[in-house]
């Protein structure tokens, strides 16, 4: 995971010692690593990331337990619960920081019922030297595609960050899961794709970008990258409908 300041380092302390905690928990064992985190930990993308994200393959009366939990966990590490949904496990945890100025937050999100399609495995994380359940590549990259307009029908927001990752997933040859598409979008994968592609033509600005993208990886690769993200995406998008046809 990219560190790009002091402040970044002492955010992913606290990212590893909630995580070492929950982790270490013998009644979470139903939740499951996912997201950008995840994903930056096990080695499958190169950016710094600021939340904690976990499938919870439990029953819903389980729900109630994972939250106490949780939050005995915070109170535990002496972390403050800013806000919280009632209607899901989702935290926003302020840690100590002498400069409140500075990024002082951290967002644990729990996602049920996850998809039935969603693929999970045990992964040694050589940072925290825990072996961890863990969504497999295929399943991240394409939970993260459908995210991109899933977030908007949900929230109206888009982040510059899914669109980032997708982009890295497709330069770096990962496969998705097809199943796992079709499953949350209820869209055949040509379908899909066409209107991911017309979505991301309309909505995602050089602004979006920059506003999400700055704080999480070096400017340097950034100032060369985000006037070329949004149309190589595209251009990914695409080659895969016709990959896609051809093989149809």
């Amino acid at each position: 995971m990219i560190i790009l300041n002091s402040q970044d380092a002492i955010h992913k302390a606290w990212l590893f010692r909630v995580l070492i905690a929950i982790v270490d928990n013998v009644k979470l064992h139903d939740l499951y690593f996912k997201g950008g985190t995840c994903a930056a930990m096990i080695g499958v993308l190169d950016r710094f990331s600021v939340d904690l994200d976990f499938d919870y393959v439990g029953d819903k009366d389980g729900l109630v337990k994972v939250r106490h939990e949780l939050e005995m966990i915070f109170k535990d590490l002496g972390l403050e619960i800013k806000d919280a949904s009632m209607k899901v496990p989702q935290f926003f945890l302020k840690y100590p920081n002498k400069n409140i100025s500075d990024r002082n937050t951290l967002k644990i999100d729990i996602n049920f019922p996850p998809p039935k399609a969603n693929i999970y495995k045990p992964v040694r994380l050589v940072d925290i030297n825990r072996i961890v359940i863990c969504q497999d590549v295929l399943t991240m990259f394409a939970n993260k595609l459908v995210a991109i307009i899933d977030r908007f029908e949900r929230n109206n927001s888009i982040a510059g960050r899914d669109i980032y990752d997708v982009h890295y997933f497709f330069m770096n040859g990962y496969n998705y899961n097809k199943e796992l598409i079709i499953e949350r979008t209820g869209l055949n994968l040509i379908d899909f794709f066409k209107k991911l592609s017309k979505f991301i033509d309309k909505h995602v600005t050089e602004t979006i970008l920059n506003q999400d993208l700055n704080q999480l990886i070096p400017y340097d690769r950034f100032s060369k990258l985000r006037k070329v993200l949004k149309r190589e995406t595209l251009m990914f998008l695409a080659d895969e409908i016709e990959r896609l046809k051809i093989n149809k």
